[in-house]
């Protein structure tokens, strides 16, 4: 029998201990990150980050997250930005990248898709 894996209440979850973000550009920036669930190139768990700025890449997987608490900003390389917040939904696809400027402690749930597992 296959059952379903639940994480109660992902707002309010232990993600575990923070770690130095390492692609930030802002001093004692930390992050971590749970693994709920993974399988043949899919994978979701929940992401925390600090305050600050940060560099992002997506090298070989799409990532799709929903905020879940805090708020950011996200700057794209030709100098778009959008805010995020509780609630937003968007995808990051293979090949992308920006800055993320982390106004309020951010978390997000998140489901990455590996491409080299998805493209047999």
């Amino acid at each position: 029998m296959v059952k379903a894996t639940v994480m109660s209440n992902a707002t309010t979850a232990n993600p575990g201990e923070h770690q130095v973000k390492e692609t930030s550009v802002t001093p004692g920036q930390t992050e971590v990150s749970l693994r709920l669930w993974a399988r043949e190139g899919l994978k979701t768990g929940i992401w925390e980050v600090t305050p600050g700025t940060f560099k992002s890449t997506r090298p070989g997987y799409d990532e799709i997250c929903q905020i879940l608490s805090g708020t950011g900003t996200i700057t794209e390389p030709d100098g778009t930005s959008f805010d995020i917040g509780p609630g937003s939904l968007f995808v990051t696809p293979a090949g992308w990248e920006g800055n993320c400027t982390i106004h309020e402690t951010l978390r997000k749930m998140w489901v990455v898709a590996d491409l080299a597992a998805t493209s047999d």
